[in-house]
């Protein structure tokens, strides 16, 4: 069983093209979990007017994209855990490829993606791994972040080691990017499965793929990672 496990918050303008990208490839037995960070748009209008009894809507407490996430992820109940944004669209291929990896055995994969201009749909960078210069290990990915969420699919397993997220982490997907590196197998899968939307609200980055966030505070968060990482490491053995 699949959960794909979304966090919104006044996503109107894109939700409806991202679901049914989604929905598409699932099966009647998957399903899709929405945790609502207290939209004040029509979000969960749109999102209960497609009927689809395979969506699962949890409201939030309104304290950011990071516990939105864990409580999707929390009330995910698949084997399979996908990770998706509300603006975003899948490629018809992300499913099925992601199941192939982890028939391989694989318990992360991350897959690359194109980025693109939200207004105009132009594809700025063709590959997020070689914009990125993404690469595998647990000190690469302290150094400079390739988990990005929405190209993000695990187990169950890494699941249950990931949670509960650390209240002080700056990001769910760098953190359970690490949990993966350290404890499971992970699998960077070169094909393209999703488009990047990137535009203005973009959490992370600005409108030219530029990181919001100073020097400061990136060291600051890498310093975070580290303790939380080791504390991690120490109590789950």
């Amino acid at each position: 069983m699949i959960s794909v496990c979304m966090a919104t918050y006044n996503g109107e303008k894109y939700i409806e093209e991202q679901l049914a990208s989604i929905l598409n490839q699932l099966s009647i037995d998957d399903e899709v979990i929405i945790s609502d960070d207290h939209s004040t748009d029509k979000t969960l209008e749109i999102i209960r007017e497609l009927n689809d009894s395979r969506i699962k809507i949890f409201n939030n407490l309104g304290i950011g994209v990071v516990q939105n996430f864990e409580n999707a992820i929390k009330n995910a109940s698949g084997d399979l855990i996908f990770l998706s944004d509300q603006d975003d669209i899948w490629e018809p291929n992300k499913v099925r490829v992601c199941l192939d990896d982890f028939r391989m055995g694989y318990d992360l994969i991350l897959s690359d993606c194109s980025i693109f201009e939200s207004t105009t749909g132009e594809i700025i960078e063709e590959s997020f791994f070689k914009f990125n210069a993404s690469k595998k290990g647990i000190s690469n990915n302290i150094i400079k972040n390739s988990y990005i969420g929405c190209c993000m699919a695990f187990t169950n397993e890494l699941k249950q080691k990931a949670l509960p997220f650390p209240k002080t982490i700056p990001m769910h997907d760098s953190w359970i990017g690490l949990i993966g590196e350290i404890f499971f197998k992970v699998n960077y899968n070169n094909s393209k499965l999703i488009r990047y939307r990137r535009h203005l609200e973009n959490v992370s980055f600005t409108a030219t793929g530029k990181s919001k966030f100073s020097f400061r505070k990136k060291f600051a968060f890498r310093v975070l990672l580290i303790y939380h990482l080791l504390l991690r490491k120490i109590t789950r053995f």
